[in-house]
């Protein structure tokens, strides 16, 4: 076979119309073998070719007679010293980190490992057994495809709802969608599919990670599997399992069509991103592909024995992000995600593990400062869990600029609210208007919050209000695994019941966590299935449970039908007004000769909360918000103007009257919903200032204010 020296970069296998570039990283190899299978996976050792080239530490090869749907992998020579952080072995066959495509997943085997399994040197010993037969090869894709007039959507922060959402749950039991698209890239992209989110109101899908993954052998072992996918090793390729056409490059041309579809929509793609370690656990782990390229180069290796690991994550292992080469392979890959793949954002799981430069976390780290200075990566969406395993990775509030983060304080505080714990308010005031305390003092806006009450790590929304207890017998762990959640409550009754009170009162509590989610400063984020009541009977922790505890279920009866339509009036009102999508931190104060305050809390008897009343037992609160006090201005320039709305919140277990702000003749307080009542009124409520309002106990109500005559905007 012909072979040219070939380029170091870009690293990965590249094809250039005429042949393949074929270019990997390894800074203490001192060989690499270029080894390609043909169409039956099977490894000649005529293909196996070493590569002679290297410049800057980087293999390179060019043969020119390769084409697209080549599977190829390396072995990689070099020490096999542990205790001095080198775990080279050529036995085993390497998945190239920068591969953009794989073709299938691991099939286990001890020949896996780069030790001995059961050897009393452990991974000290060396295993001499080929793999190549268990492990996924690397594809040559042609990156061709027609995008047309694409682009990246650029919905602005303050217009965004994100759903997060799992590829395969959302769409393994939709009846309409094919039986052939159910579970995949092009079943998410199917007309039902597309239409439900449109409906819904939601401007951006958060999925579950996607990049290839592996499912740990102790969960292979067990008969389970790793569902939620936060375990990469090739953070290039889109995972084999969630295609429909998984023949070679074919996923890479199906993740495409499905992104361009939803762009379509009119709807975003955020990718939820696992940079922060890889699937090859720790020291005793299988040799995939880092450990076997450049194992000390990779992975942070404890300083005065670096056969371990240092383990922020509690995966095994830390990806080294303070050597250039690493950092290098994670900037290159968003970057391909952005401009080959056209996503519009990615949210960083464990992100405070990036920024650790030596050991304390880090706002100044490379990983922030080459972000920033990215012309591509600035300009996208970035949304970090702002938390880590390791001493002192909580960081909520503490990301830099340009940031969005997982609001977990406003999570905890809304649950506590609406669960019942008293001395709240002012805690509650801070979340529902965007965590000023948080955000403000580091030049950020609202929208770098992104709050939620639950997510795809604990229970469903219905689960929240139906269980105290985790039941993860499932998950074969004797219920030992996920952590126990004590910002839930039960509404009484522990688990499934008849009793119509307690039905009545967790569908309640249902709205109230919704409408107070989606009526708060910041940007939404919907666990997807929470608007229809999806449970996973108790299991808050269904990491492995690729089965119907995880999928949705589209059999939807009356009550989830009205939990549906109630959130999509809620994101529709969201959508429609300015004044609960503020791009800027409320004042307190009179604004452009408004002759109220943008915003102003009060008492249920209608006056104005005082210094001393915020940290007290109370359980209700009532906030105005100002439509005529918004301080920004549209794209002309033109003052934004908007309804004024009251939110009246009673986590009390008894009603709770409000007395309503006065206003001038010829205004009214109009009810537009209440979370005591399933379904909207259909006839206008309409109330004076300074008439009372009952807000029934552990409710929720809206009103607006309005001219009297003047048609409602529903």
């Amino acid at each position: 076979m012909k072979r040219w020296p070939g380029r170091p970069y870009p690293q990965g296998a590249t094809w250039d119309g005429e042949g393949v570039n074929f270019a990997l990283f390894s800074e203490n190899a001192t060989g690499v073998e270029l080894c390609l299978f043909d169409h039956k996976d099977h490894e000649k050792e005529s293909h196996r070719i070493w590569m002679e080239e290297r410049t800057d530490q980087v293999w390179h090869l060019y043969l020119p007679e390769v084409r697209p749907g080549q599977v190829y992998g390396y072995r990689v020579h070099g020490p096999y010293e542990p205790e001095a952080g080198h775990r080279f072995n050529p036995s085993k066959l390497l998945i190239d980190p920068y591969a953009k495509a794989l073709t299938g997943i691991i099939k286990w085997s001890d020949a896996m490992f780069g030790y001995r399994v059961g050897d009393p040197a452990e991974d000290l010993s060396y295993d001499e057994r080929n793999n190549a037969g268990n492990i996924p090869k690397c594809v040559v894709i042609d990156q061709a495809f027609t995008w047309g007039g694409d682009t990246l959507l650029e919905t602005p922060w303050d217009k965004t709802v994100i759903y997060e959402v799992h590829v395969k749950g959302l769409t393994m039991r939709h009846p309409d969608v094919p039986k052939e698209l159910r579970g995949t890239y092009a079943g998410l992209a199917s007309p039902p599919i597309i239409e439900y989110l449109q409906r819904l109101g939601v401007t951006a899908v958060e999925l579950l990670p996607i990049h290839h993954f592996v499912t740990d052998k102790h969960l292979y072992d067990r008969g389970v599997t790793n569902y939620w996918g936060y375990n990469s090793i090739g953070f290039l390729a889109p995972d084999i399992r969630y295609s429909a056409f998984p023949d070679r490059g074919r996923k890479v041309y199906e993740f495409k069509t499905m992104v361009k579809t939803l762009h379509s929509a009119g709807i975003e793609i955020i990718l939820d991103v696992v940079y922060n370690h890889t699937g090859e656990g720790n020291q005793m782990g299988p040799t995939l592909s880092f450990r076997g390229i450049d194992n000390a180069t990779y992975y942070r290796l404890m300083p005065d024995n670096p056969r371990y690991y240092k383990d922020y994550t509690g995966c095994g292992n830390t990806l080294n992000v303070r050597h250039p080469r690493t950092l290098q392979l994670i900037m290159d890959s968003l970057r391909y995600w952005v401009l080959e793949m056209h996503v519009d954002g990615f949210r960083f799981d464990l992100a405070s593990t990036l920024a650790r430069e030596l050991h304390d976390v880090d706002k100044l780290s490379a990983f922030f400062d080459i972000i920033h200075q990215d012309p591509v990566l600035s300009q996208v969406k970035l949304i970090a869990e702002p938390w880590d395993l390791g001493e002192g990775g909580y960081q909520v509030g503490n990301f830099p600029p340009g940031w969005a983060e997982w609001n977990g304080k406003y999570r905890d505080a809304i649950r506590r609210y609406w669960k019942g714990d008293g001395g709240l308010l002012g805690e509650m005031a801070y979340r529902l208007s965007g965590s000023s305390d948080l955000y403000e003092a580091s030049g950020r806006r609202p929208f770098a919050s992104i709050n939620f009450v639950t997510a795809h790590d604990g229970f469903t929304l219905r689960d929240l209000v139906s269980y105290d207890q985790k039941h993860n017998e499932a998950n074969g762990e004797n219920n030992r695994d996920g952590t126990d959640d004590n910002l839930s409550w039960n509404c009484g009754v522990e688990g499934p019941t008849d009793n119509p009170a307690i039905l009545e009162l967790r569908e309640r509590q249902k709205r109230n966590f919704l409408a107070t989610l989606l009526l708060s400063q910041g940007v939404p984020m919907i666990c997807g299935g929470d608007e229809v009541g999806r449970t996973q009977h108790g299991n808050n922790n269904a990491y492995c449970q690729d089965s119907e505890i995880s999928w949705f279920d589209w059999n939807l009866d009356r009550s989830s039908q009205q939990l549906l339509a109630f959130t999509r009036q809620v994101i529709q009102l969201q959508q429609e007004h300015p004044v609960f999508q503020r791009r800027r931190f409320f004042q307190g104060r009179r604004i452009r000769g408004s002759e109220v305050k943008d915003i102003s809390w009060l008492r249920p008897d209608g006056k104005e909360m005082d210094d001393e009343e915020w940290n007290k037992g109370f359980q209700a609160l009532a906030l105005r918000l100002a439509g005529d006090a918004i301080e920004e201005a549209d794209s002309r320039g033109r003052p934004i103007k908007d309804d004024t709305f009251l939110l009246l919140l009673n986590a009390y277990q008894d009603p709770v009257s409000f007395t309503l702000p006065a206003h001038k003749r010829g205004i009214r307080w109009e009810l537009v919903f209440d979370t005591a009542v399933p379904v909207p009124p259909k006839r206008p409520r309409l109330f004076k200032g300074g008439q009372t309002y009952s807000v029934t106990g552990r409710t929720l109500a809206l009103l607006c204010l309005r001219m009297e005559g003047e048609k409602a905007s529903q």
